[in-house]
């Protein structure tokens, strides 16, 4: 068994999935020898070499054009843009064609590519480079969309994001790049859409991804230790596809659903979980789905700030405990982009 770090995992699973496949080279601005800005490619380039780990310009639609036509040769890349908040300069080739171009072929072309990109607020990088955009990528047709929490999850997903045909993006939280897990094994594969029970409990539903899933763990265990409430926290690991099966079972148990998300209020991932608890399990529930978000401001820099704006495990235990021992169900919080 050895400890390793959420970082460390990353060029660990991209150095597994190039040992196992030749047709898999990796791309981004400054993965090679600088080992990437995050530190999280590190020694990819000695063992691979330039043909195979490659530095490319300062060009987020370079990157991604490359790898798409890759992909339509047979080859299978991983891309990497460097902050999620860049996706939007190449927004059209992510969401208009390589979503699109299996479909729009006939299922005679496919792109396997993996787009990684560091994800997530935390590091006070400001309002431009701090952004949890999940929800961009789960609205757009053909993509799969992947967020794992700890680094057994990194190498699991990772092996399989490589092998898929379709298109995933690989969100990786910059908050948890530090984080360190004991793992007994690192050649794994974890399915896509597969979610993980974090911790167990009965009496209320905490759905999580990425970073807010570790918080919303962190937040169980207080729970059960200082107010004797038993939360089940699932991670969801995978937005689409999305293990709807797990979150239903859940639901039924437990009658009571929190969802935490660091994207802002307004149409977050959570509330399409809302959407599809309400559709599919109303009768097994207890009151109303209650969602923690980020208030839907652009992530402040200054430290206190952004520590106030995105969910903090005192404030999961405080909206549980509200919900739960005051029967209080509503968010009363003022709605930014409405009038009345």
């Amino acid at each position: 068994m050895a400890q390793l770090t959420y970082r460390a995992s990353v060029s660990l699973a991209i150095a597994q999935s190039m040992r196992k496949d030749q047709k898999v080279f990796f791309i981004g601005e400054d993965v090679g020898a600088a080992g990437g800005v995050f530190k999280a490619t590190v020694g990819l380039l000695e063992e691979f070499g330039k043909e195979r780990v490659m530095d490319a310009p300062i060009s987020e639609q370079a990157i991604l054009g490359a790898a798409m036509g890759a992909a339509m040769t047979g080859l299978r890349p991983i891309a990497e843009i460097m902050f999620s908040d860049f996706l939007a300069v190449c927004w059209d080739i992510v969401a208009n064609q390589i979503a699109k171009t299996r479909y729009m072929s006939d299922g005679q072309i496919n792109i396997p590519l993996v787009i990684r990109t560091a994800n997530g607020g935390g590091s006070k990088f400001g309002a431009q480079h701090s952004q949890s955009l999940e929800n961009w990528s789960m609205m757009i047709p053909g993509l799969k969309v992947v967020a794992p929490s700890c680094p057994s999850d990194v190498l699991g997903l990772m092996d399989s994001a490589v092998k898929d045909p379709d298109p995933v993006i690989f969100y990786e939280h910059k908050s948890l790049y530090a984080f360190k897990e004991e793992i007994e094994q690192t050649d794994i594969s974890i399915p896509i859409g597969e979610a993980n029970t974090l911790h167990e409990g009965k009496d209320i539903t905490i759905i999580g991804l990425a970073l807010m899933a570790q918080r919303a763990k962190e937040a169980a265990l207080i729970l059960k230790d200082k107010h004797d409430i038993n939360a089940k926290v699932i991670d969801l690991r995978s937005l689409v596809p999305l293990d709807l099966q797990t979150i239903k079972k859940s639901v039924i148990e437990t009658g009571h659903v929190l969802t935490v998300e660091e994207n802002p209020r307004l149409c977050g991932w959570g509330a399409e979980i809302s959407s599809l608890i309400s559709e599919h399990c109303f009768k097994n529930l207890k009151g109303p789905v209650t969602r923690v978000t980020t208030p839907h401001v652009p992530l402040p820099s200054a430290d206190i700030l952004e520590d106030n704006t995105i969910p903090s495990v005192e404030l999961i235990v405080n909206e549980v405990v509200k919900k739960l021992k005051e029967n209080n169900y509503g968010n009363n919080n003022a709605i930014p982009w409405r009038n009345s």
